[in-house]
């Protein structure tokens, strides 16, 4: 990544107050971008953005499913970068909301591409979707760029559909083989299940565990034999940066679809997060089956990296290990009260001295 890229670069970043957008929106800052961010207020309490963004406003409701707002936003903004992270992100919130979900998922990728379209100063756009696009095929080895999109679940399924969206906008209007007239690269950008300090999710593994650790209790877990894609926020957010420069640079040869995930090593199952996360945290931490009845969630499911690794020279930093203990010492320290935005900044130093080691 070219750190000299970023600096004055302007960024239209939506979903910003959420878990990866407000890590992304420090990064970006840190890097001295201007970052115009685009969401709903954060949501409970606390919550990652307002922990490291406390100096920033953030009352207004923005909804990528209100297009003229949007629109308004873009006109102002007139980004040269825009990061679409604005999503409905939790699978069994789906099935509870499936008309919110795809609302949001893919009528609200429809908008933000709608307004993009209509920027002139706009040069690549990173839409993220998640590596639960695909037709999960309960198969052992991880899913290409190539396999079809699919999905068994309302969150799954609308994710697919956001990248069919972001396909035909493509086509359409950000046609690589017209690049000379338009200037824009549109790619797409799948990451594995993302963890790291600062996520309060419900029903999300780790911050279920954390939780627990916490409070002292064990922590109740489901499909303790699911297989996932484990990794460090940081990991897909610098291989996001590194696609969109090379978008606004280079759009035609990168504006097509990219894996980010973890090495093959580091997908396991939900019960060995549990265990080596309950070790990382120490103090008496536990967990136990959860036995009741679960929305269907699928039991296996791994991402092949290769293209990035091969063609854009992006490639895991930080292992399963150290991302875990990296996420209990950001948690600890903000029970002890620390200032959570320098421990964020800490952090991100530590992965950018990292970026050079195999």
């Amino acid at each position: 990544m070219d750190a000299a890229f970023w600096k004055g670069r302007r960024v239209l970043l939506t979903g910003h107050t959420g878990f990866k957008g407000a890590w992304l929106t420090l990064w970006l800052e840190k890097l001295g971008a201007e970052v115009t961010g685009y969401a709903l207020p954060p949501s409970g309490e606390p919550n990652m953005f307002a922990l490291v963004h406390a100096g920033r406003d953030q009352r207004a409701s923005q909804d990528v499913r209100d297009l003229a707002t949007l629109r308004q936003v873009v006109e102002r903004a007139q980004p040269e970068v825009i990061f679409h992270l604005a999503a409905q992100a939790l699978v069994r919130k789906s099935y509870d909301e499936p008309v919110e979900t795809y609302a949001t998922n893919v009528m609200g990728t429809v908008h933000l591409l709608e307004a993009a379209r209509r920027s002139k100063s706009l040069r690549s756009v990173v839409v993220v979707t998640s590596d639960k696009c695909y037709e999960n095929r309960e198969w052992p080895w991880g899913y290409r760029e190539s396999d079809p999109m699919g999905g068994f679940d309302p969150y799954s399924n609308s994710k697919g559909c956001a990248e069919l969206v972001a396909a035909a906008w493509r086509n359409s209007y950000f046609n690589p083989a017209r690049h000379a007239e338009h200037g824009v690269g549109l790619a797409t950008a799948r990451a594995g299940n993302v963890i790291g300090g600062g996520d309060w999710s419900a029903d999300r593994l780790v911050p279920d565990l954390l939780r627990a650790f916490a409070g002292g209790y064990a922590a109740p877990i489901r499909n303790r034999n699911a297989v996932r894609p484990w990794q460090h926020v940081l990991e897909p957010l610098y291989g996001y940066m590194m696609l969109a420069e090379r978008l606004a640079t280079d759009g035609p040869r990168w504006a097509e679809g990219w894996n980010f995930g973890p090495a093959d090593t580091d997908a396991k199952p939900v019960s060995w997060i549990a265990d080596a996360l309950s070790r990382e945290w120490g103090a008496g931490a536990r967990w136990a089956d959860d036995g009741g009845d679960h929305p269907h969630e699928a039991a296996w499911l791994k991402l092949d990296c290769s293209k990035a690794r091969q063609q854009l020279g992006w490639h895991p930093r930080w292992n399963l290990t150290r991302a875990l203990r990296a996420i209990v010492e950001w948690q600890q320290a903000h029970q002890r009260g620390e200032d959570m935005r320098q421990v964020s900044l800490r952090q991100i130093e530590a992965y950018e001295r990292d970026e050079h080691d195999d």
